[in-house]
């Protein structure tokens, strides 16, 4: 069976700007294309000297005695006030607020997976709210969630700011940050503890080659000389012997 189709019951949206026969006041307050004043004219006059410019009579400013009017091209007014309106929604920015919860007694793994969540919310320009959680008897030491967000606010350098400093309300105690001026600018670069790390290893890297080079030097010779054992002393004298011994059990039979 179709499902039925809703129909949108609300009226369609209508402009309500006053243009050419749409002006029923008796005289308006006429503006010229150019931006300079005319005067007060009755409004057929009004609306015959924009129709002899081919342009329209726009009512600007109703609320005046009488109404202001312009003389300009309606079209061409509306196309450019949509631009403007689009460009100044371009430039404003949403401020949208995540929010990450911990347990004072967290463990290590998963405080480092939260930590890393709120690293990705503040390098997309969100603000982040912390929040601590505690259960039962856990509300009697604040003190313990208060250092989890003292530890996460170390661990994130400079990457955020405190907007509202740690505050117990009822079992959850809250802290908001924001991205720093250097995320927000663009500016803001990870720390060089990796680059560190690297830079370590380049410094260890030709040590232990040479090292190893050293260390296969005399596993070369060994396997160029090899010192003999007892089983392979054993092994060929009893090859020696072994030349003279069959003839002797052949003459023995």
């Amino acid at each position: 069976m179709p499902v039925p189709r809703r129909f949108d019951r609300r009226p369609p949206e209508r402009d309500t700007t006053r243009v050419n026969d749409r002006i029923r006041v008796p005289e308006v307050r006429v503006i010229d294309e150019n931006g300079n004043q005319i005067g007060v004219m009755r409004t057929d006059e009004a609306l015959r000297y924009a129709q002899q410019r081919d342009l329209d009579l726009v009512e600007v400013a109703a609320q005046a005695r009488p109404p202001v009017c312009r003389v300009l091209d309606y079209s061409k007014y509306k196309y450019e006030q949509a631009q403007k309106k689009k460009a100044a929604k371009k430039h404003q920015t949403q401020v949208v607020v995540r929010e990450i919860k911990f347990r004072p007694k967290i463990a290590d793994h998963d405080y480092a997976t939260k930590k890393g969540h709120v690293v990705r919310f503040l390098k997309g320009k969100d603000k982040v709210k912390v929040t601590i959680m505690f259960r039962g008897r856990e509300v009697t030491h604040p003190e313990k969630g208060r250092e989890v967000l003292e530890r996460l606010v170390e661990d994130l350098g400079d990457l955020a700011q405190i907007d509202q400093r740690p505050n117990l309300e009822g079992r959850n105690m809250t802290m908001m940050l924001s991205p720093s001026k250097a995320v927000i600018n663009g500016t803001w670069e990870p720390p060089s503890d990796e680059d560190d790390a690297d830079a370590d290893e380049l410094v260890d890297g030709p040590e232990a080659t040479e090292a190893d080079a050293a260390g296969d030097a005399p596993e070369a010779s060994a396997d160029a000389a090899p010192e003999p054992s007892e089983d392979d002393a054993t092994d060929g004298d009893g090859a020696d012997e072994d030349v003279p011994a069959e003839p002797a059990k052949a003459d023995a039979g």
